[in-house]
This record gives C-alpha cells, structure tokens and sequence, in this order.
C-alpha cells in the first residue's frame, strides 16, 4: 500500500489523483490532503478519503471548516501547516499552481520523500537548487506533465538516460497562426476554450500565449540535464503525441494516446508499474492526419521571453514566472488584454536585477519583486 500525501487536492490534477485512488483503493491510500482555500470541495475529500492530516493554506478558510472536521483527522491550517502536509506518507503529489509549489517540492525533498511532481514553477523557478537538492538526498523523481512523462517513458524511466535529441511537442493552443490583429480581439472566455485539452485556468491561459511551452523547455534542461540546444519543440495540433525522444541512432520513440492527463498521473504512482487505466484505445485507423508544424520564436513573445530567461539563467526564470502569475490573473480579470500579458512579462524582465538563485530566500524575493513590477506595469495600463 503506498501512502500519498496530496498537496493541491481540490484542482485538475488533484481531482485526478483522487480518482486513481479510488480506482485502486488496495495500492493506494491518501494519508495527507492540502489545499489553499476551496473549503467545500476540501471538506468533501476529507471525509471521503479521512487522511491523518488535513490543513488548509488559506487561515479564515480553515477556521470555518475547523467544526466540521471529522474528529479522527487532524487538521490544520495557515502556511506553515499546509506545509507540515508533505511530512506524511511515501510519495508527496505536488499538484498545486504557481510558485507555492516550490516550497512544498523542497519540503519533500527536505523530509525524503519521493516527489510526483505536477507544478511547473518547481523547476521554472527553482530548477538547479531542486534538482541538486534531489541528487543529494537520493530520491525519486516522477513528472506528471503529459510531455515529461512521454519523455521520462521514451528514456525507460531515466532522468540520467542519454539521447540525441528530446523533441517536446505542443498544442499550439486555440490562436496558432492568429495575426497579431486577430489577438488584439482574443477575451478571456476564448482563450479559456482549449482545443484538445481540459485544464485549469492559468496553465489554459498559458498554453494559449505559450509560455507553458517556454516553461517546459526549461523545465527538460532541470530534469534531463541537457543544453538548450538539445531541445527541441513542434506543434502537433491534434495533441496524439506527447513528446519524442531522438537517440545516437536517429532512432526516435513517441508516447501516444488522445489527450489525458490521467495516463501520467496514475503512471507517477504506480511506477514503475502500469496498470489499467481505463482509457480509450487509440483507433490508428480513425485517427486522419497527425501534422507537424512549426514553433517559430520570433511568432510567440511568451515563448521566446522564457527561453531568453533560463538563456540569461541565475534568477530570470522566476522572475519571468512571477510576472506571467500577475498578468494572467490580470487578463482572467478584465484588466489588461491578451497581447499585454507579454508586454507585461517583458517589462517585467528588463527592470528584474541578476542575483544568484542559491536558495529559496533569494527566489522569494526574486518573485514577490517580478510580481510588483508587473503589478505596477498593469496599473499604468488601467
């Protein structure tokens, strides 16, 4: 029975880990649930799945559920003790967003507990001090981001396995090949509309501007350490293909299926087991077309400010990170356009200063900064 403590239980991925656990309640039992504020959804996990350790981040949502807690669970709330959540059990799911995730991933590893990692920012922002911290204290590592868990399939299970080449494809989300007048008309709500995939805002948002691309070429430089110039990426609009590994012999091995994300999920905590996930079946031949088309720097502003952020290195990335957190949440809100989340990443970029990111506290600083930059940038637009 592996024990899991879940941290970021009431969003997309956290959703879907519950239900591998459901699916396979004899392999896996959730001993610790953490979430930020979604008290209602929270509640409902709780006394389903009655954890030894529940703790909300968010303290005045925690104080109203503290009653309705069910008295075997100890529960918890406020930072420190949604941290505390990662102390418990064999594996530590990271599903929550944005740089939060950082902290609770350097918890885990702090603590010796293997990491199934959903959160991006871990690696965007942290990638060396992690991936060192990881190596040293000799753990497991699994992604769950559908194009690292094809590769990290691809590699047998190696984040230190050689190749010539990882080619990460992409959606290209609902605006590939959009001018740049058509994007001057792009609304929330369209780019909420994903064509293959269904996710959560920010990384649907992301995906639309394609920073989540940018992002992912960061994060295989982390995980499979590798050159910039070793990683490659394509769209592949009909998302059947999750990524490619190319090796010495120009052989290349592709993971397939239709867009889910329970496939890497499950597969995190079964590894290096796979067991059914009741998944449809790839219909070869029903599938039409699966088309290869360029990803061209010069076309996607969010893309090309991430690969000259993690290009910069040092802190940029998180500062890159920070400033895209602020302008999402800006454009989901009404308050900057669709083009203004890159005006605003950029701007933020040019006034963040150089500082070695040795350790957390840097980073801290390094975010909270590159957020008031672009907080301050939205405001002139208002």
């Amino acid at each position: 029975m592996k024990e899991i403590a879940l941290i970021g239980s009431t969003g997309s991925i956290g959703k879907q880990v519950c239900a591998v656990v459901r699916r396979y309640p004899d392999k896996f039992r959730i001993v610790s649930i953490v979430a930020n504020s979604s008290s209602a959804e929270f509640l409902k996990q709780v006394w389903e799945f009655k954890p030894k350790y529940a703790a909300l981040a968010d303290e005045k949502a925690g104080e109203l559920l503290e009653k309705e807690m069910p008295t075997d669970v100890l529960f918890r709330y406020g930072t420190q003790n949604a941290l505390d959540g990662v102390c418990y059990g064999d594996v530590t799911v990271v599903a929550v967003t944005g740089f939060a995730g950082l902290g609770y991933s350097l918890r885990a590893i702090e603590e010796g507990k293997a990491l199934a990692l959903a959160n991006k920012e871990t690696l965007v922002c942290g990638g060396e001090l992690v991936m060192n911290k990881i190596k040293g204290a000799g753990i497991d590592l699994m992604p769950i981001d559908s194009e690292h868990s094809a590769l990290w399939q691809a590699l047998g299970f190696r984040l230190d396995a050689s190749f010539r080449r990882l080619i990460i494809t992409a959606s290209g989300g609902p605006f590939y090949g959009w001018s740049k007048e058509q994007l001057r008309s792009v609304t929330p709500a369209s780019a909420l509309k994903h064509p293959t995939w269904q996710m959560g805002a920010k990384i649907t948002i992301d995906s639309a501007t394609l920073l989540n691309k940018g992002f992912e070429v960061i994060e295989a430089k982390w995980l499979y350490g590798c050159p910039l110039e070793k990683i490659h990426t394509v769209v592949q609009p009909e998302s059947i293909i999750h990524s490619m590994v190319e090796f010495e012999d120009r052989g290349i091995l592709a993971q397939m299926s239709y867009p889910t994300m329970e496939l890497p999920i499950q597969l995190a905590l079964t590894y290096p087991e796979r067991f059914e996930c009741e998944l449809k079946p790839l219909d070869f031949e029903k599938l039409g077309a699966i088309r290869f088309l360029p990803l061209e720097r010069s076309v996607f502003p969010c893309y090309d400010m991430a690969l000259k952020s993690i290009e910069k290195g040092d802190n940029y990335p998180c500062a890159l990170n920070g400033a895209g957190e602020v302008a999402v949440r800006a454009f989901l809100d009404g308050k900057l356009s669709f083009l203004g989340i890159a005006d605003t990443i950029e701007y933020a970029l040019e006034k963040t200063e150089r500082v070695k990111a040795t350790d957390y506290d840097v980073l801290t600083q390094t975010d909270k900064r590159a957020r008031s930059i672009a907080q301050e940038f939205i405001n002139k637009t208002l």
